[in-house]
């Protein structure tokens, strides 16, 4: 679909404006991809069209719309099972070992979509009731967008998304087969409250949480937006929790309040506790079991 550089620029500022998100011109095509239910809902026949409503005082849920159906909503469950095989085998025991006082466990799902990376999260705690016996799990996941977090919070999935990361076993495990789809346990919902939020809202919450799992958001944002989602992050973050990001992202050289961690790609911490935290072995990067 043909876009001329003043509507393409009207689109791009308001994906920004409301989410922080750019929209560059390699990522062009997904206008017309994106916005096809838009235009037909609306009975637009093209994109200067849209602009042209846009530009209406009274468009505001025009623009909801196209905000929504521009955002990148892809997810499965357990997505780049390497990240939760060295949550499960390394971060989470690490963790325990330093809140076993407590027993009480706070992790952040940012940029969770429809669901199901807080609910592998969840998974991982139910299928070792005995480690975790006592424990107090709050997982939080929270996105801009407004229908991904009504999908998320009501917990159906449809036999193409079931499938995509979940073997048979944990489909019957964790999951029911209903006639809107597969619906996810309530003991792993009660371990999860899903919420619609942007990472770069300041908190309004006292909580702060022990593993913020932020993967594939920050790819979209631009410099300024990039820096005040770290702090935002931080600030929502015990001194001594973990910041776990995609395997294209990271916080060399675009901020300081994160560092790496010997041999955990992927995976940072607080720049102030660096010097006293540890996991394991830091030395030994993690290597993934075969079989």
């Amino acid at each position: 679909m043909e876009v001329s550089e003043v509507s393409f620029r009207i689109i791009a500022d308001l994906l920004e404006a409301r989410t922080g998100q750019q929209l560059t011109r390699n990522r062009q095509w997904r206008i017309g991809t994106a916005l096809a239910g838009v235009f037909r809902e609306h009975g637009i026949s093209n994109v200067d069209q849209l602009v042209c409503l846009l530009a209406d005082p009274a468009s505001g849920s025009l623009a909801q719309q196209v905000v929504e159906a521009l955002l990148n909503n892809e997810t499965y469950f357990y997505r780049d099972r390497s990240v939760f095989e060295l949550l499960d085998r390394r971060i989470l025991p690490a963790l325990a070992e330093k809140r076993a006082q407590s027993k009480r466990l706070s992790i952040w799902s940012a940029g969770c979509s429809t669901g199901q990376e807080a609910l592998s999260l969840a998974m991982i705690f139910a299928d070792q009731p005995n480690k975790w016996d006592g424990w107090n799990i709050d997982i939080v996941g929270t996105d801009i967008s407004e229908q991904a977090v009504r999908a998320a919070q009501q917990g159906v999935y449809t036999q193409f998304e079931i499938q995509r990361g979940l073997g048979v076993g944990q489909m019957i495990s964790h999951f029911k087969e209903t006639d809107r789809g597969w619906q996810a346990s309530d003991k792993l919902k009660r371990m999860i409250r899903f919420k619609q939020k942007s990472i770069l809202e300041p908190s309004t919450s006292i909580q702060r949480f022990d593993l913020v799992l932020c993967r594939n958001v920050l790819l979209y944002f631009g410099p300024r937006a990039r820096m005040q989602a770290f702090d935002r992050l931080a600030e929502q973050m015990c001194d001594d929790g973990w910041l776990m990001l995609g395997a294209g992202e990271t916080t060399v050289g675009r901020t300081d309040i994160f560092r790496p961690t010997a041999g955990n790609q992927g995976l940072f911490i607080r720049s102030s506790a660096a010097d006293t935290m540890h996991i394991a072995d830091p030395s030994t990067p993690f290597v993934r079991r075969r079989g």
